[in-house]
């Protein structure tokens, strides 16, 4: 059995004696304190902060780590409290073991909740100290290799929550050995079966291949000696979600996948690397589009290399990564070589620039959590954003920005800063003005346009990819939407204190702070924002207002609502909503209906979804349309017409001409002669409609038009 005193052993290799003394002490102070409890599988409960610690010894990680590991369960299953721990190791040891704990003080009743919850406790405290989420994963991975005493549904359930947000967290701090072994450890416990045939098929393909990779791997190091270049070659091996991904999604067979022979070439400098890829491609042949220079542009994650594809003997593809010492080990220990560099006291400008692209994905967490409405919000947006395949694109002074496949120009707005995305209104994509929903390719140049009072649209949640600016256009349409309650509040408010001889400016504000007291409501602007959503009625809070003004004595029968019509215009935003049921439009005699939650629902005064309504009439509002209106409005006709050639045509060219716009048609044949066409368009008002009606009538064969839901 795995003791202290080997962990000591390996650590003697980097640490000085005074640090791993304080290791051990850590390691003395958890096993008292853990002392009695065993795990599942019957070992004395120690042996897992140790085995945690052991995987940091790996990475090389700092001494305070490694304290951290041995006592990362201390506060959450035992009774001491983190200022006990900060005053006997100090407090970057408490802070980083209370980052890694469990939420232990709050009960939740939903499991996904609890999950969610704690992984924003561990961002924030990632934002203070990054190795928190390092520690983490070792936890996680020692886990992960014990699920054995676990029941299978626990066991799919730890194993889902592994792959999808901390083998995507270590890719993304660029960890490879943890996040190889986390995907496989993962999909053995999802898949038993399929994984165990992969297992047993890769055995017996390495067995077979063994020759012809011996004979590539000498090949490439005579040809890398006769140039005098100083690398090795080293073989490299295919983990079992990779295979099992290429066989589902790329529909492969396991052969076909195992023909492509792997190799690494690890060499002094990034020059040599350079050469040797003049070399290899020397001796067997590129395929044309397979190079990818990661040095130049590295990932997200750090991650630095040459890639390059090559036809080997028998036209077999052979996949060649070459790379430095430094960079071989940012691919596996990523972040986490940042600590292996300093403990070298040597600040390896590869280590350090990997440290600041991670708290840089750090803040970018933050920034989303801010904005998120909740914990289960905020976890999708992460989940969403861990680390598809990335792009390059510059902005037009000549910056690298990387984005995930398939984001937008909305994205990328998003990515240079929120104001930017939630201000912008056009782009240029290589000089030429293109759409903000446009996908992105990589190289690229990006100049968007904005302006000052633009602001984000609904629709653009239809295609953004990036959890920032899904995150940031959800927060921005909240605010949006608070800002156009609280005017309409304002106005219903002032609407139901007419016929009080009142009105909100003129009310004093000690009138406010006793009403706000009753009504139980923070402010002002809190109680017309509940208002202009419809969860609260004017009347009744104009009514209490006027109590607390006047008293018992004012005439209670002036609470009527006022004659007085709500102006409207159609350009309100998103608490005055056009019903879908009658479709009003200006010109037409329309009611209000206050719903809650959606604000003032416009009907039309004959809509018959009206009538259910009017036994509540305390919620209904007399509206006159604006004078000024410079909205278009969808209108839905039916059209009764005798079928022939070009009637679609005829009709669009038809509608066009008159300046509408056909949001949608559609044509149902009701027998063989005639046709009813359903036609929705975007008008400006009553007469508008009137007149293209009119046009429609000259059409030859043309029966009954009438205006319909939908």
């Amino acid at each position: 059995m795995f003791t202290i005193d080997d962990l000591a052993d390996r650590l003697g290799g980097y640490l000085p004696p005074d640090e791993i003394q304080q290791v051990k002490r850590a390691f003395y102070y958890a096993e008292q304190a853990h002392d009695g409890q065993r795990r599942r599988s019957g070992e004395p409960y120690v042996t897992h902060p140790l085995a945690v610690a052991n995987i940091l010894a790996n990475m090389h990680m700092d001494h305070q780590s490694l304290m951290a590991a041995m006592l990362h369960d201390v506060i959450e299953d035992t009774g001491v409290s983190k200022k006990a721990l900060a005053a006997q190791f100090g407090k970057p040891v408490a802070e980083l073991v209370d980052g890694v704990s469990k939420l232990t003080q709050i009960t939740f009743e939903d499991k996904a909740v609890a999950q969610a919850e704690n992984f924003q406790k561990m961002v924030l405290a990632m934002s203070r100290d990054i190795r928190v989420i390092i520690v983490k994963l070792a936890d996680r991975l020692h886990n992960m290799r014990t699920l054995g005493a676990l029941r299978p549904d626990k066991k799919r359930r730890i194993a889902r929550e592994t792959l999808e947000i901390y083998a995507r967290i270590a890719g993304r701090l660029g960890i490879n050995t943890i996040r190889i072994e986390l995907e496989d450890l993962s999909f053995q416990a999802i898949h038993p079966m399929r994984a165990e045939r992969i297992k047993r098929a890769v055995a017996s393909a390495r067995g077979n291949r063994r020759s012809a990779m011996r004979e590539i791997q000498s090949s490439l190091q005579q040809s890398l000696d006769d140039e005098g270049l100083k690398g090795t070659v080293i073989g490299r091996q295919k983990h079992l979600l990779s295979i099992y991904k290429k066989m589902r999604d790329q529909r492969k067979p396991f052969a076909e996948i195992m023909d492509v022979f792997g190799f690494r070439i690890i060499t002094e400098d990034v020059a040599s690397c350079y050469r040797i890829l003049g070399v290899v491609h020397n001796l067997y042949k590129p395929v044309p589009g397979r190079f990818k220079d990661y040095i130049a542009i590295p990932k997200a994650n750090g991650y630095q290399s040459l890639h390059t594809t090559l036809f080997g003997q028998r036209g077999m593809p052979i996949e060649v990564q070459i790379r430095t010492r430094e960079m071989e080990a940012m691919a596996n220990n990523g972040i986490a070589a940042h600590w292996l560099y300093k403990a070298g006291q040597t600040a390896h400008p590869i280590a350090e620039g990997s440290h600041a692209r991670a708290r840089a994905w750090v803040k970018g967490l933050l920034e989303m959590q801010r904005h998120a409405g909740d914990s289960l919000e905020f976890i999708e947006h992460v989940k969403n954003d861990l680390f598809p395949d990335d792009i390059y694109v510059f902005t037009p002074k000549g910056d690298i920005m990387e984005l995930p496949q398939g984001a937008t120009v909305i994205d990328f707005a998003y990515s240079v800063h929120t104001d930017i995305g939630n201000n912008c209104i056009a782009c240029r994509i290589d000089r030429h003005l293109a759409p903000l929903s446009t996908r992105l390719e990589s190289g690229q140049t990006l100049e968007i346009i904005t302006a000052p009072g633009a602001r984000p649209n609904l629709a653009w949640l239809n295609f953004v990819t990036t959890a920032k600016a899904r995150s940031a256009i959800r927060h921005a349409l909240k605010h949006q939407q608070q800002a156009e309650a609280v005017m309409l509040g304002r106005r219903l408010l002032n609407k139901a204190l007419a016929p009080f001889e009142t009105s909100l400016e003129e009310l004093d504000e000690s009138i406010f702070e006793q009403a706000f007291k009753e009504l139980d409501v923070s402010s002002l602007d809190t109680l017309l924002e509940s208002l202009g959503l419809g969860n609260r009625m004017a009347h009744i809070v104009a009514r209490r207002l006027v109590d607390v003004a006047h008293g018992d004595s004012f005439d209670k029968s002036l609470t009527e609502n006022s004659d007085k019509a709500v102006v409207i215009s159609g350009s309100e935003g998103m608490v005055i909503n056009f019903a879908r049921c009658c479709h009003p439009l200006p010109g037409d005699p329309v009611v209000g209906h206050l719903s809650v939650g959606k604000g003032l629902v416009v009907h039309r005064s004959e809509c018959k979804n009206l009538a259910e309504r009017k036994n509540d009439p305390e919620k209904l509002f007399a509206l006159e349309w604006s004078e000024q209106i410079d909205e278009d409005f969808p209108v839905a006709l039916r059209i009764e017409i005798e079928s022939r050639r070009g009637l679609v045509a005829e009709l669009a060219g038809l509608v066009t001409d008159a300046d509408a716009n056909i949001e949608r048609i559609g044509i149902e044949e009701r027998d063989a002669r005639l046709s009813s066409v359903n036609l929705t368009l975007s008008v400006k008002g009553r007469v508008h409609l009137a007149r293209i009606i009119k046009r429609i009538r000259n059409l030859p064969n043309v029966g009954k038009i009438t205006r319909t839901a939908n």
